[in-house]
C-alpha cells in the first residue's frame, strides 16, 4: 500500500524548499504527497523578499478537508509563521495523533529571513511539540526552543535533545550541521536511548531546503512503519544522495537546491 503523507508548510516559488521540496521528497521516497499551505513566500536561492500568510481558519480548513476524505499515514509540519497559524494547525490535528507527526521547527531561512514570528515560539513549543512523533531541529532552533545557548559539543546536543523530549516530543533528531569541524553528526534522542548518525560534511553551497527535504523523507519512512532509528537512517541516506548530486542541477546563483530525484536521472 502506497502511503499518503500530508505536508503542512509554506510555499517556495523557486522550488528548493517548503511545500515544493516536501512534495518532491515525499514522492521520491515512495509516498503520495498532499499539501496544506500556511504561507506564500517570494524567494529564490539568494533569499526571501516577501511573505504572505494564509488566514489561520483557511489553514485549518485545508487540513480538515484532506482528513475528511483521504487516509493520512503521516504528517510533516514545516513553516507555521505565527502563533495563530500554529494554534490552527494544532486544532486541525487534534484527534489525529495516532499517526506519525514530524515537526520541523522552521525559524530562519538560509538567507537569514525570519520565518517564525517571536510570538509563535511558545505556541509551537506548547501545542505542537507535545504531539510530535519526531522533532527535527538544527542547533540554533533547538537552542531557541529551550531558551539556551547553541550547542557546540556532542554532550550539549544530547542534553538539549533530552530536554526537548521532556517537553513532550517522542523523539528528537538533533541535526549537527552547525557544529565546527569536518564532520556533521546527528543524534536521535528518545526517552531511553541516544543514537548517533555519523557523516562527513559535504563541501557544497547547495543546501537550500535540506531541512524540509529531510523531515519529509522521515515522514514517509515513519508512514511505512519504520522505527525512528531505521527511518532516520533511510532518510539521511536519501538526503545525502540529493546533496551529492545537487551539482548536476543549475538552479540560481545562491544556495542551490538539493537534487530530490537524483536516483531517477542518468548519472
Amino acid at each position: 500500500m502506497i502511503p499518503n503523507v500530508l505536508s503542512i508548510a509554506g510555499s517556495d516559488p523557486s522550488g528548493g524548499a517548503g511545500i515544493q521540496a516536501d512534495i518532491k521528497a515525499i514522492s521520491a521516497n515512495g509516498a503520495f504527497a498532499m499539501a496544506a499551505l500556511t504561507a506564500l513566500t517570494a524567494q529564490n536561492t539568494q533569499g526571501v523578499t516577501g511573505i504572505h500568510l494564509v488566514p489561520p481558519t483557511f489553514v485549518q480548513e485545508q487540513i480538515a478537508a484532506v482528513f475528511a476524505d483521504i487516509r493520512v499515514d503521516a504528517v510533516k509540519i514545516g513553516m507555521i509563521a505565527n502563533a495563530d497559524i500554529a494554534a490552527a494547525v494544532a486544532r486541525a490535528l487534534k484527534g489525529h495523533t495516532n499517526i506519525p507527526i514530524v515537526l520541523d521547527p522552521v525559524m530562519i531561512a538560509k538567507g537569514g529571513a525570519e520565518l517564525l514570528q517571536a510570538d509563535a515560539v511558545n505556541t509551537l513549543r506548547d501545542e505542537l511539540l507535545p504531539i510530535a512523533t519526531l522533532l527535527t531541529p538544527n542547533l540554533p532552533e533547538a537552542a531557541h526552543l529551550l531558551g539556551c545557548d547553541i550547542a557546540t559539543t556532542r554532550d550539549e546536543m544530547t542534553a538539549q535533545g533530552a530536554a526537548l523530549c521532556a517537553l513532550g516530543a517522542e523523539a528528537v533528531l538533533m541535526k549537527g550541521g552547525h557544529l565546527d569541524g569536518p564532520d556533521s553528526p546527528d543524534c536521535l534522542v528518545t526517552v531511553d536511548a541516544v543514537t548517533w548518525f555519523e557523516a562527513v560534511r559535504t563541501p557544497t553551497a547547495n543546501t537550500h531546503g535540506t531541512g524540509c527535504t529531510l523531515s519529509s523523507a522521515l515522514a514517509v519512512q515513519l508512514a511505512k512503519g519504520l522505527t525512528p532509528v531505521a527511518a532516520t537512517a533511510a532518510a539521511k541516506s536519501y538526503v545525502a544522495q540529493a546533496i551529492l548530486y545537487a551539482g548536476d542541477l543549475s538552479v540560481g546563483t545562491g544556495h542551490g537546491p538539493t537534487h530530490h530525484f537524483a536516483a531517477l536521472y542518468s548519472k
